[in-house]
């Protein structure tokens, strides 16, 4: 195998050996926690732009195959590892992980301490980084990597937002239609709206209001997606849009840190986010605790003792990370809709949080049963009998 070298902006370096294709790639460097769920990852649009460390040590045993992508290709910027899998071992696997990694032209690095690479992560925050693995010097990598463009001011959703419109359309009886904003959805987010009987119209990044009400949905859904929120004022516009007309909304990930600044909250940079799996998360309408899936470097500026009045009504924290009071989760008390910082589509899991895509179809029904409707209470989730 080819060495390769790993240089972070403070000039920390690491060494080790290539691992998917055989290049130089730059990036932000993030850690995500998932000891399953690679594809996923990989393939999720959120990560657009970052250098992702596994943080589980044997990455690669299942191998891939055509079912799990989340989108139509890789997005990362660079994937590092420690101990890659010298082959899959799974019934499903249609080929080996880093065969797909080099198919895609995804620059990675393995043989690395990725533990003392996320310690550092953590204790110094998420920073840009590069990989390279054909002979160029650490000094000269260091130097593009500190010349590289930081994710702060990044707007990146018309990069990886569908290039036409299309349609998921609903499993057996449609009850109900969706507009969907694409700034990064995953499969698995209309897949779901649609085991509910939602048909799902996902529209590019850059619709407006008036392109996401044209054909009179019953809600509109915020997708996730990569970069800064501040950098995304088309979305928040047409969001306020949405908001005007009184259509239920909801937003997931990136689309509740736009639904917060279209609500007049602020949004900031964690120190190194939130990526991977079994994070929990207080739902604080419910009193319930779920463990949820992650994928965010920004969050929602929010007073967590008290609602906030917004142009739109009065606005309430409705999840909060346990780990470090992150905003999780934003709940409008006067107006139909509400959002949730973490993937309740959550693939490849946990699935705590899926019936919240039945509290959006139960708030749709509400809306269309008596005209208008603000955010219910909890209700029974229809697979798991717990409050949502």
């Amino acid at each position: 195998m080819s060495p390769a070298i790993l240089v972070l902006e403070d000039g920390r370096t690491f060494r080790g050996e290539a691992y998917g294709a055989v290049g130089t790639t730059l990036g932000e460097a993030v850690f995500a926690t998932g000891m399953t769920g690679y594809q996923e990852t990989l393939t999720d649009p959120s990560y657009a732009r970052q250098i992702v460390v596994m943080t589980a040590p044997h990455i690669g045993n299942t191998g891939v195959n055509a079912e799990d992508d989340e989108s139509r290709r890789m997005w990362v910027a660079g994937f590092v590892v420690r101990d890659p899998a010298r082959r899959p071992a799974n019934w499903r696997a249609t080929g080996s992980l880093d065969g797909e990694l080099a198919a895609q032209g995804v620059v990675g690095i393995s043989g690395i301490d990725t533990r003392a690479l996320t310690r550092h992560l953590r204790d110094r925050g998420a920073m840009r980084a590069g990989i390279s693995s054909e002979g160029l010097p650490a000094a000269e990598l260091l130097t593009r990597v500190r010349a590289a463009e930081g994710m702060t001011g990044a707007d990146l959703a018309p990069a990886v937002t569908a290039d036409d419109p299309y349609v998921v359309p609903a499993v057996g009886e449609r009850r109900f239609t969706v507009a969907a904003l694409d700034l990064g959805i995953k499969t698995a987010t209309p897949r779901h709206l649609a085991a509910l009987g939602v048909e799902t119209h996902v529209l590019p990044a850059t619709a407006t209001a008036e392109d996401l009400l044209a054909a009179g949905p019953d809600g509109v859904f915020v997708s996730n997606g990569p970069g800064d929120p501040a950098a995304a004022d088309y979305a928040v516009a047409a969001v306020r849009g949405v908001l005007d007309a009184r259509r239920p909304l909801f937003g997931i990930c990136f689309g509740n840190q736009i639904l917060g600044r279209a609500l007049g909250l602020g949004t900031y940079k964690l120190r190194f986010g939130h990526r991977g799996l079994n994070q929990p998360v207080l739902d604080r309408v419910s009193g319930t605790v779920r463990v949820t899936s992650h994928n965010h470097g920004f969050a929602v500026d929010a007073p967590l003792d008290r609602p906030t009045d917004t142009p739109y009504g009065r606005v309430e924290v409705s999840h909060v990370g346990l780990n470090d009071d992150v905003v999780e989760g934003l709940r409008l008390l006067d107006a139909p809709a509400f959002s949730v910082q973490f993937h309740p589509e959550s693939a490849a899991g946990p699935h705590d949080a899926a019936p919240l895509f039945g509290r959006f179809v139960d708030l749709m029904a509400a809306t269309r049963d008596g005209g208008d409707a603000v955010t219910p209470p909890p209700v029974v989730g229809r697979s798991t009998g717990e409050g949502v």
